[in-house]
């Protein structure tokens, strides 16, 4: 006899058998995600620490630090020095040809011999950004430091052996790799203890008329670092030496050749000499417009032509003073372009000869006794004009360069113009002024010595 079983009875039988094994396992699934999570976080909380063990150690080993630049934007390790800048002793020799630009320094003087070479020795001292900087990375490996010269023609009693006392930068044109660069460098200063014309002693000088004349220097070498310690310089370079037009003569003298030279760096380290695996992050430059004013004054003679069609030199020096005032779009940390609105005085425009209005006796040895020299009404010595401007911006120097023409100016004061100037920052929005101005490419004009003042300047400050 078949016994009947209920299949609800069945079904609760079973569920009876299984739960407590689908309890069990259940339980235990809620422990291995337990333990995961708990795996998860140990494993966190040790990479969290391992970064801290690497921060640590790069420190140790490298000298690296956190947070050095952080007006650069770097939030990461970044390179920390003692030192913000490599001081560096210098030495140089300099070969030169001398250009034969005028009739004495071809031949046509005491000796009778051409002058056409010369020699100087350079001492320079300068400090330099250290690399992986934010300095470094913007402006190139920058430097800059003065330097102390004495060079000699050959003939020191027509020309004499000048002392030179000048400022000086260069930077990085190319890099071959991390001991080998391609450089520039660029001088300007003072030379002192020239033997000028002299109508009675030295008249056959036709180049230099003062003691005392501007310098101007620049070049291109390579640049090789030897050790931790010493780079080793070979290149050429072109010098100008010129007492801007204050004196007559002003032919000048022109130079190029070699420059050898040997630099010791201070404080320099062996990190400095390879290449680092951080480099520190150069925020976007804020474009901006700033506006640039610039008073400047200066004395200059003057060479006026005569009927014979000879140019003499007028008699003593005349004053000179004016403005720019420049709106200067700012593209990025190291160029500005802009217009700037030029004008001047200059006491000696349009001096001329006959039609009497301020008369003058003069003899100084150029045969103008007894000449009668005549300063016009001063609407004929004003000018105002418009020039095109661009600028190379570095730290502490500002290389300016201008083309323009006066569109208000009579005589002399038509025509072409050219302006180069050196911009020295005294604090954040003022300058010294330095410059020169040339007419049509050729005839110089007048010193250019003031001092600026920068408007709405929003140029960032950079870390060294």
């Amino acid at each position: 006899m078949r016994v009947k079983i209920p299949r609800r009875e069945i079904i609760l039988f079973c569920s009876a058998l299984l739960f407590p094994v689908a309890s069990l396992c259940a339980q235990e699934v809620g422990q291995e995600v337990k333990e995961v999570r708990q795996d998860v976080e140990q494993l966190q909380q040790d990479v969290r620490e391992l970064r801290e063990e690497v921060r640590r150690l790069q420190e140790e080993l490298h000298g690296f630090r956190r947070n050095s630049f952080p007006q650069c934007g770097m939030d990461t390790v970044a390179p920390y020095v003692p030192h913000r800048f490599i001081h560096r002793l210098g030495i140089e020799a300099r070969p030169q040809y001398v250009f034969p630009t005028n009739p004495f320094l071809q031949g046509e003087n005491e000796r009778w011999k051409p002058i056409q070479s010369s020699f100087a020795a350079h001492l320079k001292y300068s400090f330099k950004f250290r690399p992986n900087t934010c300095a470094d990375r913007i402006y190139g490996g920058a430097y800059q430091g003065f330097g102390l010269a004495v060079t000699t023609f050959g003939d020191r009693k027509q020309l004499g052996d000048p002392v030179t006392f000048y400022v000086f930068q260069g930077a990085r044109i190319a890099r071959f790799n991390p001991r080998l660069s391609l450089n520039y460098e660029w001088n300007f200063g003072l030379s002192a203890g020239w033997k000028p014309y002299d109508n009675d002693y030295n008249s056959y000088n036709g180049a230099v008329g003062s003691r005392v004349n501007a310098y101007l220097n620049a070049g291109i070498y390579l640049n090789w670092s030897l050790s931790r310690y010493f780079d080793f310089i070979i290149g050429g370079d072109f010098t100008h030496f010129s007492n801007g037009n204050t004196k007559f003569p002003n032919a000048g003298v022109n130079t190029t050749g070699a420059k050898i030279g040997l630099v010791y760096n201070f404080n320099r380290e062996e990190s400095d000499l390879t290449k680092s695996l951080v480099k520190p992050y150069i925020p976007r430059f804020p474009r901006h417009i700033s506006y640039d004013l610039v008073l400047f004054g200066s004395w200059r003679r003057k060479g006026v032509y005569v009927e014979s069609g000879k140019q003499i030199a007028s008699p003593g020096s005349y004053p000179v003073a004016g403005f720019n005032f420049a709106p200067m779009y700012n593209l990025n940390y190291k160029l500005r372009f802009g217009v700037s609105l030029d004008g001047v005085y200059d006491g000696s425009a349009n001096v001329y000869t006959e039609d009497r209005i301020v008369e003058y006796d003069y003899d100084g040895g150029s045969g103008t006794s007894g000449r009668r020299f005549l300063v016009p009404g001063i609407q004929h010595q004003l000018a105002l004009g418009l020039s095109g401007r661009a600028e190379y911006v570095m730290p502490f120097f500002t290389i300016s360069v201008g083309l323009g023409t006066n569109v208000l100016g009579r005589g002399d004061l038509r025509g072409l113009y050219q302006v180069f100037a050196l911009k020295i920052d005294v604090t954040r929005s003022s300058f010294l002024h330095i410059g020169y101005n040339l007419q049509n490419f050729q005839t110089p004009n007048y010193l250019m010595l003031g001092l600026g003042f920068r408007f709405n300047n929003k140029y960032p400050k950079v870390r060294h």
